[in-house]
């Protein structure tokens, strides 16, 4: 979760540090005081887009710093591992994203630095940012199905993978037969050009190393005589010769003399460097064996030099058409071998192929019809659960419906598969569409959400689908930004109840001008803005109960000073403690809310 975030140089906001509450923290203040700067520095702080325009006037920068505790999740752990992030001992890290005055971003994390799309992935893990931006996110047909995936939980994402595991293949299957087909001729001609070139290759058998080791073999056998010549001068030096004079010994003579010398001296100094001459006697030894050796093979073999010619005239041919030396000509071989295997295109490999395309689209369809069935169960229960919800939210009357249907494709898809009767799109997410459709009130046709809700209601609608998606939401932090937009009364209360509740199972924090709501706060902050020698500065300040008290009284109606105005406010907090030490009241509501809706349904058609 977000433990605290400070803001410097952004808009309005000088210097603030927001300690959020592990549960429900609210933002409030003035209008133009610089709540939105808050959700500007979420955005910032989660790798969204800068802009230089955001930072304060006469600042040099503006920056956004947050601490993130209990960084536990595997994906989590990994980004911030990849990132080279320093992790704190309470498994906190630091994430910070500057915008300078003339538009230029950094991003850190745990100390480093990182592109601002590391803070983007870590802030899809960490946080969930609702604002009345955000709530178009609900008019993409792809969101809509992540909705519903989101509530189904297992019963989707297990054949869904399976579904996808499956699609991977059958598209590899897929395209290597279209293109065997469609190019049939132009890979029949390279296939004879790289049989060509094995046959050749196979008729030498080359070996790896071979012209390296063969380039020695004749450098040696050119040169005979004058290796002897080198061979025979130093073995004479080491060893001495059978005819040379007695008075010129070879090195093993003079070590040998030498040794007899020291061994005979008086002074044990002398005496100790003795074995270290045997040690070399015994090397100079091996080298005089080794010299013996070299010469006995040293034999002129004009025959044998002319063969290793001829060998090496054939790697040669192989060399100047296939690479640059044998190894290279071998890889080649093998790579011509790995081709070749891809690249049949007799009748009997492409009807080998197309049997195996028919068999993954098969299993592909029972795959792709499980997800759709499982989508279609939980269509009905979330849409039943939404309505609920928006029924304690002052809209009693609108009624939530989740279609799932298949998407169909032409025959023309290269994704086209047959699920049925009929061919359908299979995209990696399945072949259903799903969209969330809107009645506003009983009699009206049903309509997509974005067209049937006004801006208030589409607030509603977001929250209620948090409030529904709670239990299988990852994401610990969720933000609300005027969520409350164009709601008042009764409605702005089961607002304030509905976020309470979503605070018992994540942190919330929101961003709201409604005093119902801010009265179910944990912890309250207020942005106050004041002026000096014409500079207007905001700051943030946290709440004590008293102070609450005067700022739920001024939300109410600018009624902070009046007796009227704190007892209403007072009402609302002491309303507001009832319903979050009672466990359980949002579902009690609900409960008696569909009561009597279907009691009323009742009614109207006796």
């Amino acid at each position: 979760m977000l433990a605290e975030m400070r803001i410097q140089g952004l808009g309005v906001i000088e210097d603030a540090l927001l300690e959020l509450h592990p549960g429900f923290t609210v933002v409030t203040g003035e209008t133009g005081a610089g709540k939105t700067m808050v959700v500007t520095g979420l955005h910032l702080l989660s790798g969204g887009r800068s802009e230089a325009s955001k930072v304060r006037t006469g600042a040099a920068k503006a920056t956004v710093e947050g601490r993130f505790e209990k960084i536990t999740g595997e994906q989590t752990t990994r980004i911030v591992t990849e990132a080279g992030a320093d992790v704190e001992e309470d498994d906190s890290v630091i994430a910070l994203r500057s915008v300078s005055a003339d538009g230029r971003s950094r991003a850190h994390l745990g100390g480093r630095s990182v592109p601002a799309g590391v803070l983007a992935e870590l802030s899809e893990q960490l946080l969930a940012v609702h604002g009345q931006n955000d709530q178009l996110r609900l008019l993409r047909p792809a969101e809509q199905r992540a909705v519903i995936d989101r509530f189904a939980g297992e019963a989707v994402t297990s054949p869904l993978a399976r579904y996808r595991s499956v699609r991977e293949e059958w598209l590899a299957v897929a395209a290597e037969l279209r293109e065997r087909s469609t190019r049939s001729r132009e890979l029949a001609q390279q296939a004879d050009l790289l049989r060509h070139g094995l046959t050749e290759i196979e008729a030498v058998e080359p070996e790896p190393g071979e012209d390296a080791e063969l380039t020695e073999q004749v450098k040696r056998l050119a040169a005979v005589d004058e290796l002897r010549e080198v061979a025979t001068a130093a073995s004479t030096a080491v060893a001495g010769a059978a005819d040379t004079d007695p008075d010129q010994p070879g090195a093993l003579g003079l070590i040998a003399e030498a040794g007899r010398r020291l061994a005979g001296a008086e002074d044990a100094a002398l005496r100790e460097l003795e074995p270290r001459l045997t040690e070399a006697a015994v090397l100079l030894g091996d080298v005089s064996g080794e010299l013996a050796g070299y010469l006995e093979s040293l034999d002129a073999d004009p025959e044998r030099l002319e063969r290793i010619l001829a060998r090496q005239a054939e790697l040669k041919k192989l060399t100047r058409k296939y690479a640059a030396d044998v190894d290279g000509v071998l890889a080649w071989a093998e790579e011509a071998r790995q081709r070749l295997s891809s690249m049949d295109t007799s009748d009997e490999a492409l009807a080998t192929l197309a049997a195996r395309k028919d068999e993954l689209a098969e299993g592909l369809a029972k795959h792709a019809a499980a997800v759709s069935g499982a989508r279609k169960v939980a269509a009905k229960k979330l849409a039943a659960e939404i309505t609920a919800e928006l029924a304690g939210l002052a809209m009693g009357q609108a009624e939530i419906e989740v279609t799932v249907r298949s998407h169909p494709a032409e025959q023309s898809d290269p994704q086209a598969l047959r699920v049925g009767a009929g061919l359908v799109h299979a995209g990696p997410d399945g072949v259903d569409d799903v969209e969330l459709l809107l009645k506003a009130h009983s009699g009206a046709p049903a309509l997509p959400v974005h067209k049937a809700a006004s801006g208030g209601e589409l607030s509603r609608v977001m929250l209620a689908i948090e409030v529904v998606l709670a239990h299988a939401d990852t994401v610990q932090t969720l933000v609300f930004d005027e969520v409350d937009a164009g709601v008042g009364g009764r409605a702005a209360v089961e607002i304030g109840r509905r976020l309470a509740t979503l605070a018992r199972s994540h942190q919330v924090l929101v961003v709201t001008h409604l005093p119902q709501v801010a009265a179910f706060a944990d912890r309250h902050l207020v942005v106050d803005k004041g002026t000096a020698k014409g500079i207007t500065r905001s700051g943030v300040t946290v709440l004590a109960q008293e102070e609450r008290v005067a700022e739920l009284a001024r939300m109410l109606a600018g009624l902070d000073e009046t007796e009227t105005g704190r007892a209403h406010a007072e009402e609302l907090l002491t309303a507001a403690e009832n319903f979050k030490a009672s466990p359980g009241t949002v579902k009690k509501a609900a409960r008696a809310t569909r009561g009597a809706k279907k009691k009323g349904a009742t009614g109207a058609s006796s």
